[in-house]
């Protein structure tokens, strides 16, 4: 059964390419429809942090001075996700911070660390929602409150149970075209990137070649 990891860093700026660095990084673990674990951890990146970006996650200076190293930070939550796929909310900003976050800390990349977008998802999969914001999309979806927004485990505890109700409603959505297979992760990575209008071939390309597959392997036995 596939485990994903839910991921969601705070940080002083846009991106890395800008001089962003991390000041805290979370992550929870998905498996069989439940949460099933997670980490966490405020990150001592030895930048300051602007006053608006404080007041906005209320992660002060003091607060990193006595957090441990990025780099410490970073092995261990590679260690967490080893060999698992990745989920964030507006994935392309967090993927930056991975990536840059990992190979400061002299980290090899794990080849299991591909992403997926639930921004992506949701345009795709709710477009009825007044619009594809975190918040919005809890309040939307009735998801558990799970605190203060701008830190990073309330927003990966969020996105996790988003990431949830998005499989679920997969599932349900596309019962005929699945039939016994799971939404993992490789799923979600097509339907991010498919249109709007072809949501249903999507999911039957991905599935037709499995459920072939389990056949013969049935008749093989």
């Amino acid at each position: 059964m596939q485990t994903i990891a839910v991921i969601d860093f705070e940080t002083t700026g846009l991106g890395p390419g800008a001089g962003g660095r991390a000041t805290e990084i979370a992550a929870v673990l998905v498996r069989g429809g439940e949460i099933v674990g997670s980490y966490q951890s405020l990150m001592n990146s030895g930048v300051w942090v602007p006053p608006f970006i404080e007041q906005l996650t209320g992660i002060s200076n003091a607060m990193l001075a006595q957090a441990p190293d990025s780099a410490r930070v970073m092995r261990e939550v590679a260690e967490f996700t080893r060999g698992c796929p990745l989920v964030a909310h507006n994935a392309s900003f967090d993927r930056g911070f991975w990536f840059h976050e990992l190979e400061r800390a002299g980290c090899e990349r794990d080849s299991a660390h591909e992403f997926a977008c639930t921004v992506l998802l949701a345009r795709r999969l709710y477009p009825e929602a007044p619009n594809c914001k975190l918040g919005t999309l809890a309040q939307f979806h009735a998801l558990p409150d799970m605190g203060r927004a701008h830190r990073a485990l309330a927003d990966a505890q969020t996105t996790a149970h988003l990431l949830l109700r998005m499989q679920a409603d997969l599932a349900q959505r596309f019962a005929r075209e699945l039939g016994p297979l799971r939404v993992e992760h490789a799923l979600l990575a097509r339907l991010q990137r498919a249109a709007k209008t072809a949501l249903q071939r999507c999911v039957s390309d991905y599935a037709r070649p499995q459920l072939a597959a389990r056949s013969s392997a049935l008749a093989a036995n």
